[in-house]
Parts: C-alpha cells; structure tokens; sequence
C-alpha cells in the first residue's frame, strides 16, 4: 500500500486545543453536541429491532465473538498500544490495529489516546475528561463523548502518532470501518440464510446482533472502566485519584479491570500484576509477541511489588 512507503511526517501539523477555542467563542464546552448525540441514540435504538428479527443460536454466537474480539482490539491496541505504547509493533500492524480498533465504534485511534493520555495526567482532577468524582456517573459513562469540548481530537497529545498519515485518515473517518464491519455483518447473515437456512439466520437479523447490540455492549462495558473503576473496587496503591481494582469489571473488559494497578504503572503491558488477576488481553499480547507481530512488551516495574513489601 502506498500509504506504508513514504516516511512518517516529521513535522505535523497539530491544531491548538478546540476545546479552549470553544471557550474562547463564549461556548461551553461542557455542552452537549446534540449533533453528535443523535447517531449515538439511533445505535441503541437499533438494537430495539430484534424484536422484529427474532435471535438464533448463530446470531447470538456471532454477537459474542465480535465482543471478544473488538474488546481485545480496544484494550490491547486503542487503550495499552497507542495510549500507552506499552509495546513496539511494525507500521504496518500499527495500521491493522488502529483499523481493528476502530471497529469498534469508539472514534479514531488518535481520538481515543488523545483524551486518555489527557484523562491519565488530571485524573480526578477538575481538568479530567471523564471523572465519575467531580461530574457523577452519567457523565464519565459517556456523556462526555458527546459534549461539546471533547469531540475535538487532542492533537497536541498524540504528536507521535499524528506523524502517520494512515492513521489521522482514519481518524478523520472514522466512521468507515464500523459501516463496512455491519455491511459486512449483514452479508454475512445474508449469505448463511442462502447457504444454511436452516441456522435461522438473515441479513437483519445478523446486523442487529452482530454490529448493533455487540457494539452497544461493547461501548457500555467498556466505558465501565472511566466510571464504575473510580468508584467501586479495592486500592491497592496510592495513586492521588479514585482508580480500583475490581474482578468483575476485569472479566467483563479482559484485563482492564486492574484500574488501580494500571494507574499506578501506566506504563506496562500487563494490568493483572499477579497470577490469580486474569489479564486475558494481556496473555492474547503474548501470543501476538511469540509470533513475532509485536515485541518489547514493557514489563510491570519491580517498584510495583517493592511498594507492596515496605
């Protein structure tokens, strides 16, 4: 692809803040964008269609499988890749995860580690994006995605990535990948009705289950972690914010559940600092870095276990 042959730009072209322009506009950036708040409410309400379309085992399966699979791309790449850079991959993986992760339905790759780098440097502080302390649980569940100020990209904190240009055109479109995944997603139920009608299947019926109610499961789950991992759990370390380890919501969203530990080492690829917390995003990583796709996975610093023995 031509995209992967020329050289990274050198130097981007970062926009300032938006959310400052809105401010400087006498707008609140705290505002809902109704604009942006309508497309979020016709995915939910998409879902309502399967009372039309009925379910089949097939349906269901399918529904669970893009969950896995798009969660994995989500922690593994949107969340400890290109927030967190936790590992060295080739450009081109780079690309293929970013376009993983992007089908998930939550925005662009810039978008996302943008706001999370953010969110990591202020937590529960008055400047954090999503802080369940300071605005309440609707508010970092995802009222924040869709308010004014936090629909910019933050730019100026994702310098390094911004030098891609695959990946700021994805992150400018970003709503292609998830078009072509439920158009996908209907053909494939389309084809199954044709080829094995007796699954029970159908074009709709697949669309329903495997784009609509798999992304609004996908989405809520895992907008648990910027709200009930600040709230409920246990505090293993001091780490000046709300962040809590908590088992539930880490067999819910692979691994990311071990918030607190996270905060305490943003920095390492693996989030279950000890046997008995099940990272399973981190052990799908390892198996990317045995078949040599990723590598220099970043190990949890012994200062972590040294703080648990003084």
């Amino acid at each position: 692809m031509e995209m992967f042959r020329g050289s990274p730009i050198k130097d981007p072209i970062v926009d300032p803040d938006q959310a400052t322009l809105y401010q400087r506009a006498g707008k609140d950036p705290l505002r809902l964008e109704w604009l942006r708040v309508w497309p979020f409410i016709g995915l939910h309400l998409s879902c309502a269609v399967v009372w039309w379309v009925g379910w089949s085992p097939v349906a269901v399966m399918v529904a669970g499988l893009s969950y896995l699979v798009r969660m994995f791309a989500v922690t593994g790449f949107y969340h400890r890749y290109f927030s967190h850079r936790t590992f060295q991959t080739s450009r081109l993986a780079q690309f293929v995860f970013a376009v993983w992760g992007n089908s998930s339905a939550q925005r662009g790759p810039l978008w996302w580690a943008g706001h999370h780098r953010h969110h990591h440097q202020y937590s529960d502080q008055e400047e954090d994006v999503h802080s369940a302390a300071r605005r309440g649980f609707w508010w970092s569940h995802f009222l924040w995605i869709v308010s004014r100020g936090h629909f910019p990209t933050r730019l100026e904190r994702v310098r390094d990535l911004a030098v891609y240009p695959e990946l700021c055109f994805l992150n400018r479109y970003d709503y292609l990948v998830p078009v072509l995944l439920g158009a996908a997603m209907y053909g494939l139920g389309a084809a199954l009705e044709l080829a094995a009608p007796k699954l029970g299947t159908s074009g709709p019926q697949m669309l329903v289950w495997g784009f609509s109610i798999s992304t609004v499961v996908l989405f809520h789950a895992t907008s648990t972690i910027n709200s009930l991992s600040h709230c409920f759990g246990s505090q293993r370390y001091p780490t000046g914010d709300q962040s809590r380890n908590n088992l539930w919501l880490a067999l819910l969203t692979l691994g990311e559940g071990w918030h607190n530990n996270h905060h305490y080492c943003p920095g390492a690829t693996r989030q279950g600092f000890f046997w008995w917390e099940l990272d399973l995003t981190y052990c799908g990583l390892k198996v990317l870095s045995w078949l040599g796709i990723i590598w220099k996975l970043h190990p949890v610093p012994d200062r972590a276990y040294r703080a648990l023995r003084s």
